[in-house]
């Protein structure tokens, strides 16, 4: 991570713009894959808590919103989620529904040089400005994760804004990445303009519409199995 090793936390966010929520060290429910032939409780199940009590938020879903892209850049089941936190900072993380995430796969290794001119661990940032911070459309690869098995996955920033800082943690450790997505393992950290703020989550998924997507996927699926 840009400035030495650390997690993203719930102070950060209340008192810098600059740094994505300590929670990426918060506790999170177990990550289950979703199998072909599932129901829709059971897709609830697979993205939520379960627990015999009323469940309490983590928190990452009691200060953050999910959002998501499904089928980035036409990839099917390539699936990316948002987290966004009320002052504009996003973190870029896998949907559960991503190939890397599912079971039987190994991660090999993981890159942020995008290009051979361009690598986003040279991304500086510095001052209230954040002048050195390298924009990104929403399409910009942030990093490419190479498995085991010979696939290789780009994975894309999804908003518009400035890079703050990636997650370098998960070049020494890949295994983090794929047993805590939305807290350790997270991607990267972007910050919209300020002006884009409210439209950049324009043509992303709810968490409902999301599942109702991957529901359509597996029933789709069955019908030609």
């Amino acid at each position: 991570m840009v400035g030495g090793a650390r997690g993203l936390g719930s102070s950060a966010c209340a008192h810098h713009a600059s740094r994505a929520p300590e929670g990426l060290l918060w506790p999170r429910p177990p990550e289950r894959s979703l199998r072909a032939g599932a129901t829709t409780r059971e897709v609830t199940m697979a993205t939520e808590p379960v627990t015999s009590e009323p469940a309490v938020p983590s928190l990452v879903d009691r200060y953050f919103t999910r959002w998501y892209k499904a089928d980035v850049k036409g990839k099917p089941c390539e699936d990316h989620c948002i987290l966004q936190h009320s002052n504009r900072i996003c973190v870029i993380t896998l949907a559960e529904s991503h190939p890397v995430l599912q079971s039987g796969k190994t991660i090999k290794s993981i890159s942020y040089q995008i290009s051979t001119n361009c690598s986003r661990l040279q991304n500086k940032v510095s001052g209230k400005f954040k002048r050195g911070a390298q924009f990104l459309t929403e399409l910009a690869p942030l990093c490419k994760i190479y498995c085991s098995d010979g696939e290789e996955y780009t994975i894309s920033s999804c908003v518009r804004g400035r890079l703050m800082e990636v997650n370098e943690n998960i070049l020494h450790k890949p295994s983090i990445l794929q047993e805590k997505p939305s807290t350790e393992g997270y991607i990267a950290v972007v910050l919209p303009k300020f002006e884009e703020s409210k439209s950049v989550t324009e043509g992303l998924l709810t968490q409902k519409q999301y599942e109702e997507v991957v529901v359509k996927r597996i029933n789709a699926t069955t019908a030609t199995s």
